[in-house]
């Protein structure tokens, strides 16, 4: 299988070691912060010595700001699809559109029985998959009460929701032939491990998955490959495993303590591949970020941040309706919140090239595509808009009355305002590339970036911004 053009991902995969568990964490930041794309948690809820995944994942989203969390691979015979559908949702939409859900049937049978699983054959395993791959898909469309009537998995009538905030790609890990020609009829991608499946063993295994998605009359595009990968891989393998194999995935595996092996995978490795990648195919790589997006960060790191001071004992405490109006602030971030999720939801769409859940995974043709982003172009000019005014206010009203109020939120206001003009910064950027988008569309990928920006910034800004002042406004009764 030659290239299949995706966009190349790199990030990493872990055990979630409980004994390491302050190292896990520190090691999810550093690869955030290094710009990888992916962290993998391995599931295995049986293992007493492992972290539950789903709460270390819904963790680790409130300490990350970019980077994308997957299972890998969350096991189904202890995770039923309807609960678990729940819970991608709800972590999609708590982390800004940051996940996606690696599945696997099953294995280690005897300690999934332990646990109060049911053992299953290979062929009720593949079964089993299918249906759960229904059942999830079902209740991330909105619509009226699902049923569902399976062998292994029914629905009588559960309602969707919540939705996503972007279409969960569902990357089945599997390796046998009736498992893999699944993965290319129903799934949105493969995540397998060179350690079951060797790279000589790729090209079989993925004309298997390409076979199970002509003979469903989709593409083999339509099926994203992700890899795990160990250490001793070098640019030159990846780089042909991407242009042989369609591979546009590479996670590798490392333990908790692996900050060294991974900070030279993202430094040296995921550039260099990406720049091979690039030229064989006749495209530019996409850019590293830029020096003044690097420096945007540092502003934006806690510990830069001034901090207000503890209550005076001699302040007034804070009435009714001093945290009514605190409590408005909360209400219009987390409008700016839950619009942000559906800007990136919408910019998803478009990359992805669906139209609906009926034509998903197919690109759009040039013209369903131009309408698109006409429509993605209005939709983010209306959203920036609404951030705009919001901090104007902020800046000309409440931050006034703020520093009259208490004067020691001087330092904490100043760099609130900073951060305005740097969030303001990103939205003149987001709809400059919005513009070029509509004549160029391979700039959606600059879109997508740019977004991704504009979302780390204002996240942390709205967090900082109510850690700091809802006290101070609570107390002083300042009208938001």
């Amino acid at each position: 299988m030659p290239d299949l053009g995706h966009d190349l991902l790199f990030g990493c995969f872990a055990p979630p070691e409980a004994a390491r568990r302050s190292a896990f964490v520190r090691l999810a930041q550093e690869a955030d912060q290094a710009g990888l794309d992916l962290l993998g948690v391995q599931d295995h809820p049986y293992q007493p010595a492992f972290l539950d995944t789903w709460t270390l994942l819904s963790h680790l989203s409130s300490v990350t700001r970019r980077i994308k969390l997957v299972p890998a691979v969350a096991n189904l015979p202890l995770r039923p699809p309807a609960m678990l559908a729940r819970s991608v949702a709800t972590l999609d939409l708590l982390s800004g559109g940051r996940v996606e859900l690696g599945l696997g049937a099953g294995a280690f049978w005897d300690a999934i029985e332990a646990m109060g699983g049911t053992r299953r054959t290979p062929g009720e395993s593949v079964a089993a998959l299918e249906e759960a791959i229904g059942v999830l898909r079902a209740l991330w469309t909105d619509g009226p009460g699902v049923r569902l009537e399976g062998t292994h998995y029914r629905l009588a009538g559960a309602q969707p929701g919540p939705l996503p905030a972007h279409p969960v790609g569902i990357w089945l890990g599997v390796y046998g032939p009736r498992m893999l020609r699944l993965t290319g009829r129903l799934a949105d991608g493969w995540l397998g491990s060179a350690s079951y499946a060797p790279p000589e063993k790729l090209a079989g295994l993925m004309r298997t998955v390409d076979e199970g998605a002509r003979a469903a009359g989709r593409e083999p595009s339509a099926v994203r490959r992700v890899y795990v990968v160990d250490p001793s891989f070098t640019t030159e393998q990846l780089t042909e495993l991407a242009l042989t194999h369609g591979l546009s995935g590479f996670l590798l595996n490392v333990n908790a303590d692996g900050t060294g092996p991974l900070m030279r995978f993202a430094a040296e490795v995921a550039p260099a591949v990406r720049e091979a990648v690039a030229q064989e195919r006749g495209t530019t790589a996409p850019a590293a970020l830029p020096d003044d997006a690097r420096i945007e960060h540092r502003r934006l790191d806690p510990s830069a941040r001034p901090v207000a001071p503890p209550p005076h004992p001699d302040r007034p405490a804070a009435g009714a309706a001093g945290e009514r109006a605190a409590q408005t602030l909360v209400l219009v971030h987390d409008s700016l919140r839950e619009e942000l999720a559906q800007l990136q939801h919408a910019v998803g769409e478009v990359l992805a090239g669906r139209d609906s859940p009926a034509a998903a995974r197919s690109f759009l043709n040039a013209m369903t595509m131009r309408q698109n982003y006409w429509s993605l172009g209005a939709f983010c000019a209306s959203y920036c808009r609404i951030v705009t005014q919001h901090h104007l206010l902020e800046d000309e009203v409440m931050f006034g009355k703020l520093r009259d109020a208490q004067e020691d939120l001087t330092p904490v206001l100043t760099r609130l305002e900073e951060e305005h003009e740097l969030i303001a910064s990103l939205i003149a950027r987001l709809d400059e590339v919005l513009v070029a988008m509509v004549q160029d569309a391979s700039r959606l990928e600059e879109v997508r970036t740019v977004l991704d920006r504009l979302a780390d910034c204002l996240l942390s800004h709205l967090a900082y911004e109510e850690e700091q002042l809802l006290d101070p406004i609570a107390r002083h009764n300042v009208v938001v």
